[in-house]
């Protein structure tokens, strides 16, 4: 009986170390979600404060304001932990021209993957529209990350709340 007593807490104990350890990682593999805010927040700013110029160097034309929504998917480094280690940011973006409509759902906005090199100055590529595009998403997007650039925004939190800000921006203009 005590042998298997001891065989059962053994066992118990393998499978929580085992459990522990798959957590740990995991956790380390993926960004915490506070590490997800901050990037969203340094890339949205990123994009929000671009000059006319640099919007246009992307393939944005227009000479109002906009406003963004970012939901990251990837780092470079991969495993980053903190906005201090991270170099790249591969996000979803979608942002709205103000100043064009004072409704965002009949604003001009563009949408779609982008990689943000964090620096100074922060570097912004977009992949340009037409026939091609998923092969220009993909050289511009690391492989690991592929199946994510293609997805829409998981969470709607980061589109409302520029749903929100556009309002304001849009009521501020009048």
């Amino acid at each position: 009986m005590i042998t298997s007593r001891r065989g059962l807490i053994a066992a118990t104990i393998t499978l929580a170390g085992i459990t522990l350890a798959g957590v740990m990682f995991f956790a380390s593999r993926q960004p915490s979600s506070t590490l997800n805010e901050e990037l969203a927040a340094q890339v949205t700013l990123i994009l929000e404060q671009a000059s006319p110029g640099e919007h246009h160097a992307h393939g944005h034309n227009f000479e109002s304001g906009v406003v963004c929504a970012v939901e990251p998917f990837g780092t470079e480094p991969p495993n980053a932990t903190s906005l201090v280690e991270v170099r790249w940011v591969y996000a979803r973006h979608m942002c709205a021209v103000t100043g064009e409509s004072p409704e965002w759902a009949s604003s001009v906005r563009a949408s779609g993957p982008i990689a943000v090199k964090i620096g100074i100055p922060p570097q912004i590529k977009v992949p340009e529209p037409g026939p091609g595009y998923p092969e220009r998403v993909k050289r511009l997007i690391p492989e690991r990350y592929h199946q994510q650039a293609f997805e829409d925004f998981q969470d709607d939190s980061a589109i409302d709340a520029a749903r929100e800000r556009f309002a304001l921006a849009s009521s501020a203009a009048k």
